[in-house]
C-alpha cells in the first residue's frame, strides 16, 4: 500500500506548501483510503495512508483529497477536448491545402487560358490583316466603279484598271491601300501608275441575290453568300455583290458605305428610271446596293419576301443589277444567281445583255431548294423587257402543272449554264426522282448541268480552338476544355453538375416541324434513364407555341431545360457542352447545326430515325457529297437510345469516333468550295 505524505502531496497545485506547525503536530493518525476510492480517482489500485495530526489536519486533508479526485476526473475530459480541438485543426489545414491546390490549379488553368486567348487574338489579327487587303481591293473596284459612272474612264480602261487590282493582291496591296483617301482625279492617276506586278488565275464572280449576311438575313442564303465569297477570295478569287437597297439593311456592318454621285437609269415597265448606287465592303467582299428613284416603295418595307408585287420588285432589281453591269463595263466571268428572285437574270442575260460586253460571261443558279417557284402571268415578263411569246414554252418558261403560268425559277434552271443544288445529304438522283417539288422534268431535261454541293460553316467563328465563347478551348488532341464546358453549362442551366453525366442539347427554329408526341417520348424515355436534355431556339424573334408550352409544363424534370431567349454565347456553349446534339434533319442549311457539332465532338443525330435515307435511285447515287458518305457512315443510322448505350458501354470507341470527326473540314472552305470552284472551271471551258 503506498502511503501519501505531505512531501509526495505538494507536487500538485491544489495543495499548499505544509508549514512547520503542521510538522510539529502532535499526535499522529493514519488515513486509510479504501480501494474503490482509489480506483475511482485514478490514483492507485492500492490502499493509501496518510498521516495526519490533528483531526483539522485530517478534515484538511480530506479535502485535499477531494480536490485530487476532481482533478483527475476532470483531466481526461480536457486531454479528450484537446484531441478534437488537434482534429478539428487537422482538417483545417487540410481542408486549406486542398483550397491551396485547387487555387493553384486555377492559376495554372488561367494562365493556360490566357495563353490561348493570346493566341486566339494573334490569329484573330492575322485574320484581320487578310480581311484589310481583301477590303482594301473591294473598295478599289468599287471606286473604279464610280469613275465609270461618272464619266472618268470608258469601259476598256476600267476593265484594264480591274485587272490591275486583282492581280495586285498580295505585293501591291499596301501601296494601293495608300491612295484610297484620295479624290477620284487623284485616285485615278496614281491607279494609271501602277504597274501589273503579279497574275492570278482566280475568277472574278458577281453575285446577284437578295440576302448577305449580316446586313440582310432572313434564310439560308445569307450564311451561303458571304461563307462561300470569303472562302472563294481566300483562294484568290475577286468577288462581288449586288444587293436591292432596303430600308432595314443593317448599315453599320458595312465598311466605307457611300454613294456614287452619278445618274444610272435601268429599264422597267417600257421606260427607262433613275436609281441611286451605294457601295461598301462586307467581310472584305465589294458589294453594290441598288436603290430605285421612281419606284422607292419596292424596297421600303419591313420583310425582305412575302408581298403580293414580290415578281415585280425583284424583277426591277434582276434587270436594274445587269444594266449596272454594261454601264460599269464590268466583264466577270461568273455571273452567280439565286433561287426565284434573281433566275429571270438567266432569260435577260441571253436574250438582252449578252452582246452588250458580256460575251465572256457565264450564269451560274443555285437552288437552295425547290419548293419556292414563283408562278406568274406570261405577261408580266414584258416589265423587265423579255418578250412572253417566246419564253411562255414547254422547254422554256412555261410552268409544268399549270400551263397557262410561267416558272420563274425553271427559267433560271433552262437558261443557267450550271445549276448548283444546296443539299447536305441528298444525291442527284433523289433530287430529280422525288425532291423537284413538281421541277422533276426539267431537272431531268438539264441532268448533265446540275451539281450537288454541301453547305458549309464559317470555321473562323466556329472552332472550339478559338471560341471566344467558351471557358476553355479544346480540340481533338486535347478534349479537357469540353469537360469544362459542360460543367460551366449545367452550373448555368441548373443543372446537376456531373461530367460523367450525358447530355443532350436540340437547337430548334420552329418548333411546328416536329412531332412533339414523338419527341415527347424520346424525352422522358431517356431523362427517366438520368439523360440531361436543354433546347434551346434560335432566331431573335421569340416564338412560343401553345403546343411548346405545354410541352415545358408536362416535362416538369429537374434534367430538361428550356431556354426560349436566343443567346449567341449560350448557343456555342450548348454545342461545344453537349455530348449528342439532337438534328431535325441533316440537310441544316440554316442553322448548320450537324456540321458546328462535328466539330465540336457532340455527336449529330437525327430526332426521328428511320430507314427512308437508305433507299437507292438508280445511276446517280454515287452523286451524293462527302458529307453524307461520311455522317451515314458515322452517325446517321444510330438512334438517341443506341447512341446513349454506346457512350455509356463502350466509351472509348466513342470518344475515337467523336475525334475523329472533329478532324475532319465540312466548312465554307472544304467540300462546298471545291465543288463551286470546279462548277466555275467548267463554265470557262464552254
Amino acid at each position: 500500500m503506498e502511503v501519501l505524505t505531505p512531501s509526495s502531496v505538494s507536487r500538485f497545485s491544489v495543495f499548499p506548501n505544509y508549514s512547520s506547525t503542521n510538522k510539529k503536530s502532535k499526535g499522529t493518525h493514519l488515513l486509510h483510503c479504501s480501494r474503490d476510492f482509489g480506483e475511482r480517482n485514478g490514483l492507485s489500485r492500492a490502499p493509501i495512508s496518510v498521516e495526519l495530526g490533528s483531526q483539522a489536519d485530517a478534515d484538511v486533508h480530506q479535502n485535499q483529497l477531494k480536490a485530487i479526485s476532481t482533478e483527475k476526473e476532470d483531466k481526461p475530459k480536457d486531454i479528450w477536448k484537446l484531441f478534437k480541438e488537434a482534429q478539428q485543426n487537422i482538417l483545417y489545414l487540410n481542408k486549406q491545402r486542398l483550397l491551396a491546390m485547387e487555387e493553384l490549379e486555377r492559376v495554372s488553368n488561367e494562365r493556360n487560358s490566357l495563353l490561348d486567348r493570346l493566341e486566339q487574338l494573334e490569329v484573330k489579327k492575322e485574320t484581320n490583316i487578310r480581311r484589310d487587303n481583301f477590303s482594301t481591293s473591294s473598295e478599289l473596284l468599287l471606286r473604279i466603279d464610280s469613275l465609270v459612272l461618272t464619266g472618268m474612264i470608258g469601259s476598256k480602261e476600267a476593265l484594264d484598271l480591274r485587272r490591275l487590282v486583282m492581280y495586285s493582291r498580295g505585293s501591291l496591296v499596301d501601296d494601293l491601300y495608300d491612295i484610297l483617301s484620295m479624290n477620284d482625279t487623284g485616285l485615278l492617276e496614281e491607279l494609271r501608275h501602277f504597274s501589273q506586278k503579279s497574275k492570278t488565275d482566280g475568277f472574278h464572280i458577281i453575285h446577284i441575290c437578295t440576302e448577305m449576311s449580316p446586313v440582310v438575313s432572313v434564310g439560308s442564303l445569307a450564311s451561303y453568300i458571304t461563307g462561300l465569297s470569303c472562302s472563294l477570295q481566300r483562294r484568290g478569287n475577286i468577288v462581288e455583290v449586288i444587293l436591292p437597297k432596303y430600308a432595314c439593311l443593317r448599315l453599320d456592318e458595312v465598311q466605307g458605305l457611300r454613294e456614287i454621285q452619278a445618274e444610272f437609269y435601268s429599264y422597267y415597265n417600257g421606260q427607262l428610271h433613275g436609281n441611286r448606287i451605294w457601295t461598301g465592303v462586307v467581310y472584305g467582299i465589294a458589294v453594290t446596293f441598288i436603290q430605285p428613284v421612281y419606284y422607292s416603295s419596292l424596297f421600303s418595307h419591313e420583310r425582305i419576301y412575302g408581298y403580293p408585287n414580290d415578281f415585280e420588285r425583284f424583277a426591277y432589281f434582276s434587270r436594274a443589277s445587269l444594266d449596272y453591269l454594261i454601264k460599269s463595263g464590268k466583264q466577270p466571268d461568273v455571273l452567280h444567281i439565286h433561287n426565284w428572285q434573281t433566275s429571270i437574270v438567266g432569260p435577260l442575260f441571253w436574250d438582252v445583255h449578252f452582246n452588250q460586253g458580256l460575251a465572256g460571261t457565264r450564269v451560274l443558279l443555285t437552288c437552295q431548294s425547290f419548293d419556292s417557284q414563283c408562278l406568274e402571268q406570261p405577261e408580266k415578263l414584258a416589265l423587265c423587257g423579255l418578250d412572253p411569246s417566246t419564253l411562255n414554252r414547254t422547254d422554256r418558261l412555261q410552268d409544268n402543272n399549270k400551263a397557262h403560268l410561267v416558272n420563274i425559277l425553271k427559267g433560271g434552271i433552262v437558261y443557267s449554264n450550271k445549276v448548283i443544288i444546296m443539299s447536305s445529304i441528298q444525291a442527284k438522283g433523289q433530287v430529280i426522282d422525288a425532291f423537284g417539288y413538281g421541277m422533276e422534268p426539267t431537272l431531268a431535261d438539264h441532268k448533265h448541268k446540275l451539281v450537288i454541293a454541301p453547305t458549309g460553316f464559317e470555321k473562323s467563328t466556329w472552332d472550339p480552338s478559338k471560341d471566344n465563347f467558351l471557358p476553355q478551348s479544346y480540340n481533338a488532341d486535347n478534349m479537357q476544355g469540353k469537360s469544362v464546358c459542360k460543367i460551366t453549362l449545367q452550373r448555368r442551366l441548373d443543372l446537376p453538375e456531373a461530367t460523367s453525366e450525358i447530355l443532350v442539347g436540340c437547337i430548334y427554329s420552329d418548333i411546328s416541324d416536329f412531332d412533339l408526341d414523338k419527341l415527347k417520348t424520346l424525352v422522358w424515355t431517356a431523362s427517366r434513364r438520368g439523360i440531361q436534355f436543354i433546347f434551346m431556339r434560335s432566331g431573335e424573334i421569340p416564338v412560343l407555341s401553345g403546343a411548346l408550352q405545354l410541352f415545358q409544363e408536362e416535362m416538369q424534370d429537374e434534367n430538361v431545360k428550356f431556354v426560349d431567349k436566343y443567346d449567341e454565347g449560350l448557343l456555342h456553349l450548348i454545342i461545344s457542352g453537349s455530348d449528342i446534339m439532337l438534328c431535325q434533319s441533316y440537310d441544316d442549311h440554316l442553322l448548320q447545326v450537324p456540321l458546328k457539332a462535328l466539330k465540336y465532338g457532340s455527336a449529330p443525330i437525327r430526332i426521328y430515325f428511320s430507314n427512308s435515307s437508305l433507299r437507292h435511285f438508280g445511276e446517280y447515287d454515287n452523286e451524293s457529297t462527302n458529307f453524307a458518305k461520311y455522317i451515314n457512315n458515322t452517325f446517321g443510322n444510330i438512334p438517341l437510345g443506341q447512341a446513349i448505350d454506346e457512350i455509356k458501354n463502350n466509351p472509348s470507341q466513342w470518344y475515337r469516333r467523336i475525334t475523329d470527326a472533329m478532324s475532319k473540314d465540312f466548312s465554307w472552305d472544304a467540300e462546298c468550295s471545291d465543288v463551286h470552284v470546279s462548277a466555275y472551271e467548267s463554265l470557262k471551258r464552254l
